[in-house]
């Protein structure tokens, strides 16, 4: 048995305890740590790269430029997601995602479905009232929290999604771009290490009023 190795493999498991333990970047499972071995793999292997942005030399932070793409992106793909419902009955490409996620992870509440597609509340209400009332899910009363409503796609549902799944799958191809299989796995590498940040933010559901003095607070009390 080669010990010398399980050692190294403790000290990297120590190493990834110390760097994630309260910081919520990673949940503690075994595909997490396999991204952050991943992440520390490609850094050492790859020497760094000092990119070059507009505004740059007048002092525009690199904060700055990834908060900029991220919303350039997002438009560009609700760009392509309306040309994908075009003469459908979808009016939104919101109304699809739910089905998409209902289809996929199965019958759950309505907090569950608004949550899992990052909505507040009554953003995500308006949303499932408009799937209801195409006849696309249906909902029932929660075995487990009779306060709750449980929704689950109808046949109806899955035909109408269906019906637009070529287009709505040519539309998720174009947003990915040019990216070869390498690049991709290394953006989703990062985008879901962004959100195994944010997720537990959003869900404190802090008021807007108070949201970054919370976020500093938490920050304080993290690093103590």
């Amino acid at each position: 048995m080669n010990y010398s190795l399980i050692k190294e493999t403790i000290q990297l498991l120590e190493q990834f305890d110390m760097e994630t333990k309260g910081k919520k970047k990673y949940s503690n499972n075994i595909d997490r740590f396999k991204q952050w071995v991943a992440g520390q793999y490609a850094s050492e292997q790859r020497p760094f790269l000092e990119s070059e942005w507009e505004g740059k030399e007048k002092g525009r932070t690199a904060e700055s430029v990834i908060n900029t793409l991220i919303v350039h992106l997002n438009r560009y793909a609700k760009t392509y997601s309306k040309a994908a419902i075009v003469g459908s009955d979808f009016r939104t490409q919101e109304e699809f995602i739910f089905l998409i996620n209902l289809k996929a992870f199965g019958a759950m509440t309505k907090m569950e479905l608004i949550k899992k597609n990052i909505y507040e509340k009554p953003a995500g209400i308006q949303i499932i009232n408009r799937l209801i009332l195409q006849g696309w899910v249906k909902q029932k009363d929660s075995k487990i929290d009779k306060r709750s409503k449980v929704i689950q796609i109808t046949s109806k549902g899955l035909q109408a999604l269906e019906k637009q799944m070529d287009k709505i799958r040519q539309a998720t191809r174009i947003v990915t771009g040019d990216l070869n299989d390498t690049e991709k796995m290394e953006l989703i590498r990062l985008l879901q290490k962004l959100d195994d940040f944010h997720k537990p933010i959003f869900c404190k559901n802090y008021d807007s009023s108070s949201l970054l003095e919370n976020m500093v607070m938490d920050e304080a009390a993290t690093k103590n």
